[in-house]
């Protein structure tokens, strides 16, 4: 038998061995809520409990592993007949049985991202589209990203298109019937999305009493892991599984609800007792992870969102050091400071692989990784791959470079190829075309190079020579920065929208390269500085890495679940942290409060917060930046040193208003 008073904090053990009904714990961060749940899972076997009759719903299937194969560890019993993973796959085993009533076969064949893309591409292919404007058309990415929101958040898609894509609303009933097309493909071709998995698996439980009959009896206890990050459609599961038999545990910080670009919703967790009136709510508030500092400095920044479930983190650990907040001139010396730090750590016995960078987003760390770059510091990304390796910096560029060298061939073939209808082969008959005049810019300029061009591929070749053409202007040599700009503004910005989910980051960085090269006084310097950064492969930079002992550098969102024993938290500064255009969604300001809580409760031994003083505004020059509203908001107003819960660093000295 197991020794639970033994293996769990009073805390633990009360959850873990409470009776029978709907119970709701509120683990907070480094808690060992995973510890809880399959402790209670344990518990249950050993009490009587067929594990059969036990559903175990994570958001991870190694989640879900590795917690029945510590049950197994426990109870010594096995429990492979114990369902257990993803919302996907549970979803997917019930329809594999009872989806024949829907009219799905059983050997239905669950298609990835790459597949649904495709097949949505083969659909647009076949809508009737103006040509003119077949290029701001989104492309089978987008739309797959719209139809996912629509049903996992349970909006309609003219909806989701009018509030989160109105660039987009021209197109909304041409995107309405191609959502209609793009489920009636699947069904004839006997396949289902992941999505599909989802919705399907909701209607046999809404629509069919004997089948709900069958799961909710089947299953006598329903346990759900990160409750918080639940969308509609997932919280409904549950309700139906557990429904017979109530005996409904959820695990979650509601302080950590992150992910509502997803679809996750928060108020599942905050409203559980709302549903279930005699739920039994139990608080994890004993951290595993962290000093009592910088949990102090977690509490009090979380404690002034209004829509939560009150809890104080409480440290099991001795006393360690005070997070520091450092201020620094502007961007550069940010990433001059940490990775200075960092080398200084590393001297102290501290490993790369223990040291954490996190920011907002993901262009926060451009000059971080060119300063880690040059200093030979290894490093990993874990929010995409290395700044200027990212298709829309190379795509970019590759107008920047044709005007710089007007026979760089490659540069003349991605530019080309980027635009529909421009493929391969027609990018390598119009480059040998080009290549043989004088001037390859003449044929634009005149238009003669239309009379090489395919007739379908017109229309992506006037985008082309548009955005080429606008570099093309002696106005704009010698200001590399304002060249961006113009390649955004005469059509990429609409490449962006159409292609890609994330367009808003991928415009942020280039928006950010074009601060940075801002201060190369031509475009020769910079393309050079660009190359050179560019061909710097992982053997050069990770070449003192031993046993991947890399920093760690990621976006907030990336690291949750994760821990490191330092960690810095960079652009503390108002508009970076918190991110402007997230201040501008409902509910916008608490979820980006909860992000920093994520990024705090991530550091067990020291924390740094960084602060810009200054950014450079290319129409406005140097501008002073406020500090992040989540750092100001913890200094007490009686100005108390002893009571602040963060120390000041400066790194630079007699900066005054105006003056650097």
């Amino acid at each position: 038998m197991i020794d639970y008073k033994r293996d769990l904090n009073p805390e633990q053990l009360e959850a873990v061995l409470a009776n029978e009904g709907p119970i709701l714990v509120i683990a907070g961060a480094g808690s060992g809520k995973t510890r809880t749940l399959t402790y209670r899972v344990a518990y249950l076997i050993e009490s009587g409990v067929r594990p059969e009759s036990i559903l175990l719903a994570t958001f991870t299937n190694k989640a879900a592993r590795e917690m029945i194969a510590r049950v197994e560890a426990l109870t010594g019993f096995n429990v492979s007949r114990l369902w257990a993973g993803t919302f996907h796959h549970i979803a997917n085993l019930i329809l594999r049985r009872e989806g024949r009533v829907l009219g799905l076969p059983s050997n239905y064949v669950i298609i990835d991202e790459e597949d649904a893309d495709q097949t949505i591409n083969t659909l647009i292919s076949e809508l009737r589209i103006d040509s003119s404007r077949f290029e701001e058309f989104p492309k089978g990415s987008v739309i797959r990203g719209m139809i996912s929101f629509s049903i996992n958040s349970g909006h309609p898609l003219e909806e989701v298109i009018s509030k989160r894509y109105p660039f987009f609303l021209h197109f909304a009933d041409a995107l309405v019937e191609l959502s209609v097309r793009y489920h009636a493909r699947k069904r004839e071709a006997n396949v289902l999305d992941f999505d599909d998995l989802l919705r399907f698996c909701l209607e046999l439980l809404e629509g069919y009493p004997q089948i709900l009959q069958l799961y909710s009896g089947r299953f006598r206890h329903v346990l759900v892991d990160e409750y918080q990050d639940t969308s509609v459609i997932q919280a409904r599961i549950i309700d139906l599984l557990g429904s017979r038999h109530r005996n409904l545990m959820v695990v979650g910080d509601d302080s950590q609800s992150i992910y509502s670009f997803r679809g996750a919703n928060f108020a599942h967790i905050l409203d559980f007792s709302d549903r279930y009136p005699d739920v039994r709510i139990f608080t994890l508030e004993t951290n595993y992870r962290s000093t009592p500092e910088i949990l102090h400095l977690a509490n009090c920044s979380i404690s002034n969102n209004e829509k939560q479930f009150y809890k104080k983190l409480k440290a099991v650990r001795g006393a360690g050091m005070k997070p520091v907040l450092v201020s620094v001139k502007n961007i550069s010396q940010q990433a001059e400071f940490v990775a200075q730090r960092i080398i200084e750590l590393v001297r102290e016995g501290v490993r790369l692989r223990d040291i954490a960078v996190l920011y907002r987003a993901h262009y926060h760390s451009m000059e971080l990784q060119m300063e880690m770059t040059a200093r030979g510091l290894p490093f990993e990304i874990r929010s995409g791959i290395r700044f200027f390796e990212q298709a829309h910096i190379k795509d970019v560029s590759s107008f920047l470079r044709i005007i710089a060298n007007p026979r760089d061939e490659t540069a003349w073939k991605r530019a080309l190829m980027m635009h529909d209808r421009i493929g391969r082969v027609t990018a390598g008959n119009l480059w040998k075309y080009i290549s043989a005049l004088p001037d390859p810019l003449a044929s634009l300029r005149s238009g003669d190079i239309f009379k090489k061009v395919p007739k379908p591929a017109e229309p992506g070749m006037r985008k082309f020579r548009d955005i080429l053409l606008s570099l093309d202007d002696p106005c704009l040599q010698g200001y590399p920065s304002k060249m961006i700009d113009s390649v955004l503004e005469h059509g990429y910005r609409e490449y962006l929208r159409s292609r890609y989910e994330d367009f808003q980051s991928r415009e942020d960085d280039l928006n950010q390269l074009a601060g940075y090269c801002a201060k190369f006084s031509s475009l020769q310097d910079f393309l050079s500085e660009l190359a050179l950064l560019s061909s710097v492969t992982e053997e050069d930079v990770d070449g003192r890495g031993k046993d991947d002992d890399r920093v760690i550098l990621s976006t907030i969102h990336q690291a949750k679940g994760l821990e490191w024993r330092v960690v810095f938290v960079i652009c503390c500064s108002d508009g970076m942290l918190p991110l402007l255009r997230s201040l501008k969604e409902p509910g916008g300001e608490e979820e980006e409060r909860r992000l920093f809580y994520v990024a705090v409760t991530r550091a067990k031994d020291q924390l740094y917060f960084c602060r810009p003083v200054v950014d450079y505004g290319r129409s406005t020059g140097n501008i002073f930046l406020s500090p992040s509203r989540f750092i100001e908001e913890l200094t007490p107003s009686y100005g108390s040193r002893e009571k602040c819960p963060y120390e000041k660093w400066s790194v630079f000295e007699n900066l005054r208003q105006g003056q650097l």
